[in-house]
């Protein structure tokens, strides 16, 4: 992979594009005129444990750095920055923490039912309509007795009055990033029997011909020649909105978090609407309460 100009993600160019903010040119084309036109900024984004639980809460690593209130309030300002209509977020402990990003007065919020600490939701602009579907537990492999348990998916329909699409919202077994899918470590065996579940979800809209988009952390360095991405595909074509690109955040990285889209709505895809927010400071170090991931974002024309 390379980066969004197709260049070593961490050569010169790319820490100087990254310092702008936004990557990637304006949208290709401008949106169709008429009243059927409607352009949606779509984006994912692992918030990097956003919680309120106490230090020494059994459920969060012992040195959890807690966010600050001005922190939150800092996080507030990239979320309004980054003025997407549809907000896909990962590790975020409740509803009220999201609307802290997300107000109330813009957004709707919907989150996963599971009881861990890094929940799955979705932040959805007034005049959307949401549609909850039953949430995706099977991504959680692990047994029930298990001390642990994996974060499970989200999934709804969103439709602007012309159009619907099926959004899945997921956060993946970390830890098997490159490795073959065969690979006999712990993480890649879970990852693999993950790939199952959502392979059989997209076979189930493939099947159904809905438009429809997973998208969140997928711990994965999805390519499309990657058997984990082929897999996905057995079923019919996807569009990887990340392929032969590489994140400018933090400096220059390899995508982790990712946007798949299938059915029709790999057509409402506007060409190049790949975007990245970096933020301000250089340096993880230097913001803590910031998030070690950056929001990926596409713009889809809904007809």
């Amino acid at each position: 992979m390379r980066s969004l100009y197709r260049s070593d993600p961490r050569s010169t160019a790319i820490r100087l594009l990254a310092c702008a903010g936004w990557l990637v040119a304006v949208l290709a084309a401008p949106p169709r005129q008429g009243a059927a036109a409607r352009t949606i900024k779509i984006s994912t984004w692992n918030l990097d444990w956003l919680t309120a639980r106490p230090q020494g809460d059994p459920a969060l690593p012992p040195d959890l750095h807690h966010r600050s209130d001005a922190g939150l309030r800092q996080l507030a300002l990239y979320a309004a920055r980054l003025n997407a209509d549809i907000i896909g977020f990962q590790e975020v402990d409740s509803p009220a923490l999201a609307a802290r990003l997300f107000p109330p007065n813009r957004y709707h919020i919907v989150m996963s039912d599971d009881h861990v600490v890094q929940r799955v939701g979705l932040a959805v602009a007034a005049g959307l309509t949401v549609t909850r579907h039953p949430d995706l537990s099977a991504l959680d492999v692990y047994p029930p007795d298990a001390p642990h348990h994996l974060r499970t998916g989200l999934d709804v329909t969103i439709d602007d009055g012309t159009a619907s699409l099926r959004i899945l919202i997921v956060h993946l077994k970390a830890g098997c990033r490159n490795a073959a899918l065969a690979d006999r470590r712990p993480a890649c065996r879970t990852l693999a029997r993950q790939l199952t579940v959502l392979d059989d979800w997209i076979a189930q809209r493939q099947d159904e011909g809905v438009a429809f988009l997973v998208m969140g952390d997928f711990n994965r360095n999805l390519t499309p020649s990657d058997p984990f991405f082929q897999q996905l595909e057995a079923d019919g074509p996807l569009t990887l909105t990340t392929a032969g690109r590489a994140s400018p955040c933090w400096g220059g990285t390899y995508f982790i978090d990712h946007i798949l889209l299938g059915n029709q709505a790999r057509a409402w895809l506007h060409p190049d609407s790949l975007r990245v927010l970096t933020y301000d400071a250089r340096d993880p170090a230097q913001a803590p309460d910031l998030s070690d991931h950056c929001p990926v974002s596409v713009g889809l024309e809904m007809p």
